[in-house]
C-alpha cells in the first residue's frame, strides 16, 4: 500500500521530468530517425544547456530567455559535429565522440568548475556565489522547479506542444522536406540538387538545440548543473524513441501523420520515467538504472522482430487446372 501511495505522489514529478526528457528525445529523434545519423554529441550538449542556463540566471537573465540562449548554444555544439562530419569527412559517430570530448572541457569552463574543484566545492548547487557559499534556489524566479511539480508539469506540457507544432510545420516546408530526403536517401537528394552537407549540419544543429533546451529546463527543475549530468543520456533518448515507436506501431498499424509520431516519442519518454521511478521505489540500487535502461531498449527493439517470427506462415495455395 505504501508503495502505491509513493508512486501516486510521485506522478506529477515523474510526468514533468518525462516531458522535459521528451524534448530531449525529440532532438534525438531528428538525428536518429529523420537524418539517420548516430549522434553522440547529445551526451555533452544537454550539459551545455544546463551550464549556459545556470550562468545566464546567475547574471540576471530571465530564466525563459536563458533556456533559449541554451538552445542557441546547443545549435553551436551541433554545428561543431557537423563541421567534423561534413568538412573534415569524419564518420558521424566519431564526429559526435570528438564533439562530446571537446564539450566536456567547454562545459567545465562555463560552469567555472576548474577554479572550484581544488577546494572540493560541490557543483550541484544552481548558482555559485563564492568558492564557499551558494545562493538558495528559491532566490531566483525559475520557470520550473521541483518544489512545484504540478506547475512544472504544465510548463513542460506547454513547451512540448509548442515544439511539436514547430517541428510539424518545419518538416512540412520545402527545406524540411529536403532534410528528410537527406536522411532517407542522400544520393537521390543530391541528384535532386539538395546540398546534403548543409541539410546534415542544420539537422545536427536543430537536434542539439532542442537537447540543450531540455537541459536548461532540467537544470531549473533539479536546481543544479553537474558535469556528469549527461552521462549515458543518449540511452534515455533512444529508449524514449524506441518505446514511443513500438507503441505507435502497435496502435496505428496503418500509420499516422508526423505529429502523432512526435507525440508518441514524448509519451515514450514519460513511460520511461515511470519505469525508472518504479525501479527506485522498489528499492533497487540506482546503479542498476543503466543496465535496466539497456534491457528496456533491447526488449522494445526486439519485440517487433519476435512478433514477426512467431506469426504463423500462410500455406501456399496449389493451383489446379480446371
Amino acid at each position: 500500500m505504501d508503495f502505491l501511495i509513493s508512486m501516486y505522489n510521485s506522478l506529477p514529478g515523474v510526468a514533468a521530468e518525462g516531458l522535459f526528457y521528451g524534448i530531449f528525445a525529440l532532438g534525438v529523434y531528428i538525428t536518429y530517425k529523420i537524418l539517420d545519423v548516430a549522434d553522440l554529441t547529445v551526451d555533452a550538449s544537454i550539459v551545455t544547456g544546463c551550464a549556459v542556463t545556470v550562468i545566464c540566471i546567475k547574471y540576471g537573465i530571465h530564466p525563459l530567455a536563458a533556456v533559449f540562449i541554451a538552445f542557441l548554444a546547443g545549435m553551436i555544439a551541433g554545428a561543431l559535429t557537423g563541421f567534423f562530419h561534413t568538412v573534415l569527412k569524419i564518420p558521424a559517430i566519431l564526429a559526435g565522440i570528438l564533439s562530446q570530448f571537446s564539450l566536456y572541457t567547454i562545459n567545465m569552463i562555463i560552469m567555472g568548475l576548474q577554479t572550484h574543484l581544488e577546494k572540493n566545492v560541490s557543483n550541484k548547487a544552481l548558482i555559485p556565489m563564492s568558492p564557499t557559499a551558494y545562493a538558495s534556489v528559491s532566490d531566483f524566479p525559475l520557470i520550473v522547479s521541483s518544489r512545484d511539480k504540478t506547475s512544472a508539469m504544465i510548463v513542460g506540457l506547454i513547451f512540448v506542444v509548442a515544439i511539436i507544432a514547430l517541428l510539424y510545420w518545419f518538416f512540412g516546408t520545402e527545406f524540411g522536406c529536403s532534410l528528410r530526403a537527406t536522411g532517407a536517401n542522400p544520393k537521390m537528394a543530391r541528384a535532386q540538387g539538395i546540398n546534403t552537407n548543409f541539410t546534415t549540419v542544420f539537422g545536427l544543429m536543430f537536434s542539439n538545440g532542442f537537447v540543450a533546451l531540455a537541459g536548461g529546463l532540467l537544470a531549473q527543475f533539479t536546481g543544479g548543473s553537474n558535469i556528469t549530468f549527461g552521462a549515458g543520456a543518449i540511452v534515455i533518448g533512444l529508449a524514449s524513441v524506441v518505446i514511443g515507436e513500438v507503441l505507435h506501431n502497435a496502435i496505428f498499424k496503418k500509420g499516422s501523420n508526423f505529429a502523432v509520431k512526435l507525440v508518441f516519442v514524448v509519451l515514450g519518454s514519460v513511460i520511461y520515467s515511470l519505469i525508472k521511478r518504479f525501479v527506485i521505489n522498489v528499492g533497487l540500487d540506482t546503479n542498476f538504472l543503466k543496465l535496466i535502461s539497456a534491457v528496456i531498449v533491447a526488449a522494445f527493439l526486439s519485440a517487433p522482430n519476435f512478433k514477426k517470427n512467431k506469426a504463423p506462415k500462410k500455406k501456399k495455395e496449389v493451383k489446379t487446372d480446371a
